[in-house]
């Protein structure tokens, strides 16, 4: 008869799973924000139209680490993300920090949403509709059960340069340009009210359908409305200082100028509290 001893494999039940993340770090220096970056989650946010819309958002989640941890737990940032299914807001974002600084025992928390937002818009002159996507996003910074909501959309306009305009016998130079807002608010925000901010100056929207009596009447209106990079920041900065919910905002345009081997930009921030 064999007497030998079979080995058996230890499972978890029987080892002590060693927690080294809290274990002491080798360099005591604390780390301002650690966590993950690009999750995918689907997303439903608020639509002025709709009521809301269903997307799908890039999500960065991070914490500040002290100096005495070796690191922070990853893990514990998807299992708040996979319970956090609300629609978004201010309450239910400041929850999801909240939930992550519970879970990590971190101080501060972060969080970043870029998201597409999606807008059916009417051709100018043939009515044609189609769907504009918008590049959006939603920073939050969380400290001391007090939460800062930063909304975010980026925005193509037209724009028609007027010294070109000025000083040529035919024509002008045209060229897209790139509207940037971010906005921090009291009550509610419509990404909606950022967007028609940002389109409403430049020298024209930007389609996504246009029909050949569509694409005269943008270029001849464009032509009509020429502006500097200048002229734009100032007249989204104008928009943004008016709006009864905006506290304070940073305003950017960038211009992909269309006969220079170089982009034109302009920036305006505010703090309308101050």
């Amino acid at each position: 008869m064999n007497n030998k001893k079979i080995a058996t494999r230890p499972t978890t039940a029987t080892v002590r799973m060693e927690d080294v993340q809290n274990g002491k770090a080798s360099i005591a220096m604390p780390i301002d924000r650690v966590g993950v970056k690009d999750l995918r989650l689907p997303l439903l946010v608020r639509d002025r139209v709709q009521g809301s819309q269903h997307t799908v958002a890039q999500v960065d989640l991070s914490v500040d680490l002290p100096a005495h941890f070796k690191g922070t737990h990853m893990s514990r940032f998807v299992e708040a993300l996979e319970g956090w299914s609300e629609e978004l807001d201010y309450g239910s974002f400041k929850r999801l920090l909240a939930n992550i600084t519970q879970r990590l025992d971190a101080r501060r928390a972060y969080a970043e949403l870029r998201f597409p937002f999606f807008l059916r818009r009417s051709a100018p002159a043939s009515g044609g509709k189609s769907m504009m996507g918008y590049d959006c996003s939603l920073v939050g910074e969380y400290e001391d059960d007090e939460l800062v909501f930063t909304l975010g959309v980026e925005v193509p306009v037209m724009t028609v340069c007027p010294c070109s305009l000025a000083i040529s016998e035919q024509g002008a130079h045209s060229q897209r340009a790139i509207v940037r807002v971010l906005a921090r608010f009291t009550g509610l925000l419509w990404l909606e009210d950022l967007i028609e901010i940002c389109e409403g100056a430049g020298s024209s929207p930007v389609y996504a359908l246009l029909k050949r009596a569509d694409e005269k009447y943008v270029t001849e209106s464009a032509f009509a409305n020429p502006a500097f990079v200048e002229d734009v920041v100032r007249a989204v900065a104008r928009g943004l200082s008016e709006h009864p919910q905006v506290t304070w905002f940073r305003a950017s345009v960038e211009s992909q100028e269309s006969i220079h081997n170089h982009s034109a930009y302009a920036v305006i921030e505010r703090d309308l509290t101050s």
